[in-house]
């Protein structure tokens, strides 16, 4: 090759890459597939092949600013003892997804526990490694960057996994966990596992949970583990992905060999998405692409949720730390910016849920529950913060403990006039007393701020509401 022949290809290349950045930047592309296994026998064809089984897929992987996928199973080995079919990856596998162009994966669905609490410890730790984080539910929700919005993503599973870890919807804590990414970032995705494995309509329970989460807060929702595709559909003007079907995966039976890849942009101050289709030749677990899933694309051309504006007090916007390699996976840290510049971050801390308000009093306020020990119950729980925002960050205005009962959940109502508002909260039916962490029984009670912390009132009806399901 002659020196202006490789001074060429180099222009190109570079021409190319900035051409992507370009349009990361302008407008952001965000993929997600359907369930990833790297054990049994795609483990098996990869080594008989000595590639990777998204070559094909490069140009759409690292031309995206975010490229998601299911991981089902664990790091580690052990399945002897298993009682079902056990996916255990080698740990290799979390570098084979970066390089690949996965920019995150999930961890939540019924094989993530397959190799108890330490495989999902092994799990993380291998990803995170690795560069990318595999999210879970007690993690979630991690916020990520695409182009200058903020995407929270949130990871959760309604099948049960091998050691007995599942969730429910309705919940408290993923309602608490909505209420945080709601208000932090421009975009939350929910990745749910659910559904009835190799059936291609959505189920009713499956519809009545999208409902609920697009309630709460969801903007995207990605979902997985039936193992076959089931058609996209627009809930309240949100897209919703029931199933996408296998991406890359060794079972055999034809359904399972299509997949679907959610294909979303962020464009001005609004998601679009489409999505493209997938095909595994028989005999083979790599998927290939098979170009756009036009039923998707005409279902969704309509459905384009706006972003949300983020947050702004005191001409500072608050925005939460994305994730990053260099950071513990734990906590969330918050970050105050002016002019476009970095002002101060506050410490790392276990937030389970935010609120803004301008109800408790006249000027605006940041209602948290926070996860902390206390030497009144001995217990390390949710306890409830007041934050005004000051020139270098966050100001406590109040600290409690959990108010009266041990606490479940806390919510400023919305309220018309500043300063008239309350507070609610949902405790448990036990007490510091006779505490009983096991106890089913809750309790409601209602608070006003009164400057410098709450007086108890009869408990209102905008409580009881608060909290209905």
């Amino acid at each position: 090759m002659s020196c202006q022949t490789r001074l060429l290809a180099a222009l190109l290349t570079l021409t190319v890459a900035s051409a992507l950045a370009q349009s990361q930047q302008s407008e952001p592309r965000l993929l997600f597939t359907g369930d990833i296994l790297v054990a049994r026998q795609v483990a098996a064809e990869m080594r008989v092949r000595k590639s990777s089984p998204w070559a094909a897929f490069a140009g759409e992987f690292h031309g995206s600013a975010l490229v998601g996928g299911n991981f089902e199973g664990a790091i580690g080995a052990g399945c002897a003892q298993a009682a079902g079919p056990c996916f255990a990856a080698d740990e290799s596998s979390a570098g084979l997804l970066r390089d690949a162009g996965f920019t995150l994966v999930t961890a939540e669905n019924n094989h993530a526990g397959d190799l108890g609490a330490d495989g999902r410890d092994r799990t993380r730790a291998a990803f995170h490694s690795a560069g990318l984080p595999a999210i879970d539910f007690d993690h979630s929700p991690v916020f990520v960057r695409a182009g200058a919005a903020t995407v929270a993503i949130i990871a959760v599973s309604l099948i049960p996994a091998a050691d007995g870890r599942v969730e429910e919807i309705p919940s408290v804590a993923l309602s608490q966990k909505l209420r945080t990414a709601r208000l932090l970032a421009n975009l939350v995705v929910v990745s749910i596992h659910w559904g009835n494995e190799l059936q291609d309509w959505p189920s009713e329970s499956q519809q009545e949970a999208a409902r609920w989460l697009v309630a709460h807060g969801a903007d995207l929702i990605v979902g997985h583990h039936p193992h076959v595709t089931q058609a996209a559909a627009c809930v309240a003007g949100r897209p919703v992905f029931y199933s996408l079907g296998n991406h890359l995966f060794d079972q055999k039976y034809p359904e399972t060999k299509q997949g679907l890849i959610a294909d979303c942009r962020i464009s001005g101050d609004s998601l679009h998405c489409g999505a493209l289709r997938t095909e595994t030749p028989r005999g083979s677990s790599y998927p290939a692409l098979a170009g756009r899933d036009h039923a998707s694309d005409e279902t969704l051309a309509a459905c384009t949720p706006a972003l949300s504006a983020g947050l702004v007090l005191n001409e500072t916007t608050i925005k939460p730390a994305v994730w990053s390699a260099d950071t513990p996976p734990e906590g969330i840290v918050l970050e105050g910016w002016r002019n476009g510049a970095l002002a101060w971050r506050s410490r790392r801390q276990q937030l389970l849920s935010l609120q803004f308000t301008r109800a408790l009093a006249s000027e605006p306020l940041l209602f948290a529950i926070e996860r902390h020990p206390s030497s009144i119950d001995n217990e390390t729980s949710p306890r409830p913060y007041i934050y005004a925002i000051g020139p270098g960050g966050l100001i406590a205005r109040w600290r409690g403990s959990a108010l009266a009962w041990p606490l479940i959940d806390a919510i400023v109502p919305d309220a018309v006039k500043s300063g008239t508002g309350i507070l609610c909260a949902l405790y448990r039916g036990d007490s510091f007393l006779l505490p009983d962490a096991k106890s089913t029984a809750t309790r409601l009670a209602a608070y006003r701020w009164n400057g410098f912390g709450f007086t108890g009132i009869p408990t209102q009806p905008e409580c009881n509401q608060a909290f209905d399901k």
